[in-house]
């Protein structure tokens, strides 16, 4: 049993029993009436004891007669809501279920939670489909009146009739459909009819008995003012970014496979950059797993960024070297492997393991494994500050400029009293930012070095990107967290992480393009298309590197500032 997608843009409102239908060819573009139909239904919704789905405003429904029968599920969208459908099917040993192509897009959210019956609700339904002169349809009004119960602790029976206007393509265009909604909206208010204050029907059938569900665990207990809070409030909001994009991922929309990978590494860096605040074995387990869950990600995401790469190779490329078979490959083979990736994806997401590691992220949050006092903290994180490789010219003026001594001010703190929230969460930042000085000055020795291999010197730039990674999310943890002013900071991490990321995105599309023309070359095909991609994408990866060392003068003026702050 399969499903389908759909994206849904309505309007609902409010209307007295004794309200008559105004004349609905009066919206913007609607010539006739193409279709009158009246249907009886019945839906069942279905959540967790503790509303999960509708508190993350998704619905869940199994819904009999009419022409759309079946399983029901209803996301937030970017223009609308997302409407998945499924069969009804047959019940299971006299029981109906929820399938299991359904639950999947919920999974994240409700884990292994049961889904259980929390309303009814029955609709006797007049509707009317719209269509613009041609006989196309533009939209669907329906005339719906309500009979409701909710199963929640202290849930009553309720009545109610509601008018609906529904989008017939909502991927049509966008002022078009504004002017059909914002007229339509007009017209039905005129009637007498009221924008409707609940968001959905099920929210109306359950009114104010959803007071008496349980609450999912939320808050961590935990003293506000610490370091710990502000790291904690990092890890809830990618946790939660994780579980959105969940369900996108399973659709593959587009960037979805980029996000929640951001959301894993996100996670991992803030565990790592902020290791002694949160301490012990689950975090330690639960990097190791992100780690994991970020390299099945990782196998998709290059997998889609090479196939976008290839197709502007071949729209670049308008002389004759490259012959039909070599197009054929560049063009068709990387497509096959993301759609093959993919599938690992969903698997990895329909993984027990998976489920496993977002218990203990929620466990994480809830019950954080605090570390040592502030002073200790802050003597555990400290680093020689002496380096073995050589600086620029602009680092060598770092240390004789406005900065004091890295090693004079660890040992200082490890003597110091007791260190503020802020300051223990900077004393992180800290060393997140000595860890991306030692990478840069990796990449200025090495960069320029025909002795050392090629992929040596490519490894330290992608090491750079790590580090610039880490302190862009310990910067912008840290200003969500203190309100200190570090955006500046942020805001140069992410330019070098932009660059260096389009930088390794040519030397991973290059791998390919070499193991490409090895598959070609043993299946006895021309391989001189491949070398001359091979090149473009080279010198596309050092035209990314063009502004590397301004920006790594922008981190360090950034650095500078917020220190003299400190």
């Amino acid at each position: 049993m399969g499903t389908r997608s759909f994206v849904e843009i309505e309007s609902k409102f409010s209307v007295t029993e004794s309200a008559a239908v105004p004349d609905l060819t009066r919206i913007h573009s609607v010539d006739t009436i193409l279709e009158k139909q009246s249907h009886s239904l019945s839906a069942v919704y279905y959540d967790t004891e503790d509303l999960r789905l509708t508190r993350a405003r998704i619905t869940l429904r199994r819904r009999e007669g009419g022409t759309d029968a079946g399983w029901h599920i209803k996301l937030p969208g970017e223009r609308g809501r997302i409407e998945i459908r499924a069969e009804l099917g047959e019940p299971v040993d006299g029981e109906i279920r929820v399938p299991e192509e359904i639950r999947a897009h919920v999974r994240a959210l409700i884990r292994r939670k049961e889904l259980v019956p929390i309303a009814q609700v029955d609709n006797e339904r007049t509707e009317y489909l719209l269509g613009d002169a041609a006989g196309s349809p533009l939209a669907e009004f329906c005339d719906d009146h309500v009979t409701a119960w909710s199963f929640l602790p202290g849930g009553k029976q309720s009545s109610w009739r509601e008018w609906e206007v529904e989008l017939a393509q909502p991927d049509g265009d966008e002022k078009e459909q504004l002017t059909i909604m914002r007229t339509a909206t007009a017209l039905l208010i005129g009637a007498g009819a009221r924008a409707s204050k609940s968001p959905s029907k099920l929210m109306s059938a359950l009114g104010e008995s959803i007071a008496n569900a349980p609450t999912p665990p939320s808050e961590p207990e935990i003293d506000e003012d610490s370091p710990a809070a502000g790291v904690l409030a990092a890890l809830e909001a990618n946790r939660d970014k994780l579980v959105d994009y969940d369900p996108r991922v399973r659709r593959d929309e587009w960037d979805s496979v980029h996000q929640m990978r951001v959301a894993t590494r996100e996670l991992r860096s803030h565990l790592q950059t902020f290791e002694g605040i949160l301490r012990g074995e689950t975090v330690t387990h639960i990097e190791s797993e992100l780690k994991l869950l970020a390299g099945v990600l990782g196998q998709a995401r290059d997998a889609e960024v090479v196939e976008e790469r290839f197709r502007s190779l071949l729209e670049e490329e308008d002389s004759d070297a490259l012959d039909d078979v070599t197009r054929q490959h560049i063009g068709h083979d990387m497509a096959e492997e993301y759609r093959r990736a993919h599938r690992r994806v969903v698997k990895t997401l329909d993984s027990d393991r998976y489920l496993d590691l977002l218990d203990a992220l929620d466990e994480l949050i809830l019950h954080p494994p605090l570390g040592a006092p502030a002073e200790e903290t802050a003597e555990h994180n400290a680093e020689p500050a002496t380096e073995s490789v050589p600086e620029s010219a602009a680092e060598a003026g770092e240390s004789a400029g406005s900065e004091s001594d890295p090693q004079k001010e660890d040992n200082d703190t490890s003597a110091a009293a007791p260190l503020s929230a802020e300051d223990t969460l900077l004393e992180h930042v800290e060393q997140a930012y000595k860890k991306l000085r030692k990478r840069h000055k990796a990449v200025i020795a090495t960069r320029n070095d025909r002795s050392i291999p090629l992929t040596e010197r490519e490894e330290h730039l992608h090491d750079m990107r790590k580090a610039a990674k880490r302190l862009r999310y310990s910067a912008e943890a840290v200003g969500a967290a203190t309100g200190l002013k570090t955006k500046k900071l942020a805001k140069a991490c992410k330019e070098m992480q932009s660059l260096l990321g389009d930088f390794q995105d040519a030397v991973t599309s290059r791998e390919i393009i070499q193991r490409a023309a090895a598959k070609a070359q043993r299946r006895g095909e021309s391989t001189f298309g491949y070398g001359m991609l091979y090149q473009r994408e080279r010198m596309h990866g050092l035209e990314a590197l063009r502004d590397y060392d301004r920006v790594a003068e922008d981190i360090r003026k950034a650095h500078s500032k917020l220190r003299r702050k400190k």
